[in-house]
């Protein structure tokens, strides 16, 4: 595990690192973005989560970026995106296929990473193989009165900002995983997206979980037997991407 690995100059520009034992150098890298209504939220949370992926074979990066009222849209975009191209430089780090995941306000941010190219061609980053979204809102706009959303947004109607607006892009392939019990960003968010995409032949996939609400999809996390975790990994393996250590 590597701590507080600053990539920009920042405060909020800080991430960790959590690599399996034996690593081997064609192996996939995951980011894992978190969530907190881009207001809150901390890489320091999740030590947990980096650690159960490392064991199961993948190289874990976790970010911060900046949060709201510090930053508004699309500034926490943009260091998600800066982070991710920052990581090729990182010494010991295996070199194969990029994943983004993030749970929330930061299954958000991951697919405008990965369905909008301009965040990380800006930032001159790779475009990642896959994007995994976790409870994440993608079509939340027009904004509704007294969201206090408008402020993070710069208004109550802007396309740019939601996933959805991007959906029939080519890109990575998707995979959204959302409880049906979710009362924060109900389920429909994903089936939108993931309706949006496959009508544009772009590669989709959504599994629902009954009666999971919108923090308990992360205990779905905890080992590779965990609902949520195991749905991870036969996508995974489904689009080839290999685990990062060596065999035996």
């Amino acid at each position: 595990m590597r701590r507080d690995l600053a990539y920009g100059p920042l405060p909020r520009q800080r991430a960790d690192l959590y690599l399996p034992w034996s690593a081997r150098p064609d192996g996939p890298v995951l980011t894992f973005i978190h969530g907190g209504t881009w207001r809150s939220g901390s890489k320091d949370l999740y030590g947990e989560l980096g650690m159960g992926f490392a064991a199961l074979g993948f190289a874990t990066f976790i970010p911060n970026y900046r949060l709201f009222p510090e930053v508004r849209f699309p500034t926490f975009v943009q260091d998600a995106a800066l982070a991710q191209a920052w990581i090729d430089g990182v010494p010991g780090l295996p070199r194969g296929p990029r994943v983004i995941l993030g749970h929330s306000a930061g299954a958000h941010i991951a697919m405008l990473l990965a369905l909008d190219p301009r965040w990380l061609q800006a930032a001159r980053g790779p475009a990642p193989l896959a994007a995994v979204g976790l409870a994440g809102p993608y079509d939340f706009m027009p904004l509704p009165p007294g969201t206090g959303l408008e402020a993070i947004f710069g208004g109550a109607d802007v396309p740019e900002s939601q996933p959805v607006t991007f959906a029939r892009q080519p890109g990575p392939a998707i995979l959204l995983l959302h409880g049906t019990a979710d009362r924060v960003a109900p389920a429909n968010q994903s089936e939108r997206l993931a309706e949006r995409r496959r009508a544009a032949g772009q590669p989709v996939e959504l599994v629902t979980f009954p009666g999971m609400g919108h923090t308990e999809i992360l205990h779905g996390l905890r080992g590779d037997r965990a609902p949520v975790m195991a749905a991870i990994l036969r996508f995974l393996a489904r689009i080839g991407v290999p685990r990062a250590t060596r065999a035996g």
